[in-house]
């Protein structure tokens, strides 16, 4: 696939996913008048009700206007990130997603990248390893982190390393990165086991079918070094259905955050999205979610743009058709 071939894909991917960006929108724009009531009374939640205060809202959120105005209006603000005013805090939806954002993204980096790294490294050595004791407790280990949800190894984890073993804090962010990585270090693990354990299903299914491949028998025919067919040969190819789920981890450990860092009180934009659900903060939880499907999408842009250089047959064109 020629230079030119690959931008015309990325441009496409990226119309597709404005598209839909731009239906996610409607559909979170909708919930204020899909849910049951009026959309005044949704709005003030428990707040005491005056003529002036309802008289504001109308013109604040153009209820007078036609539904299709009222989008266009909302809309046209939300690409200049302007998502309104909380009513829980009555400050700026977007300085509390500015400030509570760098968390939930260094959280979910982090989890991410631990993910990924003992998911292929655990997966490669289990299928080094395959038939052994070593491979058994491995897979072992794996069904048991894919069948425990990430908030109940989270209180586990809290309780035995922030309460036994005082060895990480309990709740909290900290400041400066050293800090921060001390301090999320729980929640990332939390987060990056059950993922772990689906990464290296993966990867240990696809290193045990590229280590059957003839090449790979060619290659130690030839006296190549066991370490050249592995990092040489085998590992890139096992790779490619691991890059294909990247994505999908990273959409994981995003949307699993919100349980989280309700269980490690961190300030992050999962707590703030479950405070806001309980508030019935409206303005709060459409810019939320429309900020966590826009990073959600360019997320698996990405895993898009790996797997094309991860895998020739793609770049080369020789992809099957």
């Amino acid at each position: 696939m020629s230079g030119v071939g690959i931008a015309s894909l990325v441009l496409r991917r990226l119309f597709v996913l404005c598209l839909l960006l731009i239906l996610l929108s409607f559909a979170i724009f909708s919930l204020l008048y899909i849910a049951p009531g009026d959309p005044i009374d949704i709005l003030l939640g428990t707040q005491p009700r005056t003529p002036q205060l309802v008289a504001t809202l109308r013109n604040q959120y153009h209820l007078d206007e036609p539904f299709f105005t009222q989008y266009w209006l909302w809309a046209k603000d939300a690409v200049q990130l302007h998502f309104g005013t909380s009513i829980q805090t009555t400050t700026s939806v977007t300085g509390e997603l500015e400030a509570r954002l760098p968390t939930s993204t260094f959280l979910g980096l982090y989890a991410y990248v631990l993910t990924m790294i003992l998911g292929i490294g655990l997966g490669i050595a289990s299928a080094l390893k395959r038939r052994t004791a070593v491979d058994r407790g491995i897979v072992a280990g794996a069904v048991v982190a894919l069948s425990t949800p990430a908030f109940v190894s989270g209180v586990f984890l809290l309780y035995l390393f922030a309460v036994v073993l005082p060895w990480f804090p309990s709740f909290g962010r900290g400041t400066g990165f050293v800090d921060q990585l001390w301090h999320l270090t729980l929640p990332a693990v939390s987060l990056a086991l059950v993922g772990a354990a689906y990464v290296l299903k993966h990867a240990r299914a696809a290193m045990i079918g590229v280590l059957d491949q003839d090449y790979v028998t060619f290659a130690r025919a030839r006296g190549l070094s066991r370490r050249r067919v592995l990092f040489g040969y085998a590992l890139r190819n096992a790779l490619i259905p691991v890059v294909t789920i990247s994505g999908l981890m990273l959409a994981f450990v995003i949307t699993g955050a919100v349980l989280i860092e309700v269980t490690f009180s961190i300030p992050g934009i999962g707590e703030l999205l479950v405070q806001s659900a309980a508030a019935k903060d409206v303005p709060m939880i459409q810019g939320v979610a429309l900020v966590v499907a826009a990073v959600i999408m360019l997320a698996n842009l990405l895993a898009d743009l790996t797997y094309l250089a991860v895998d020739p047959r793609i770049r080369l064109g020789r992809g099957s058709s």
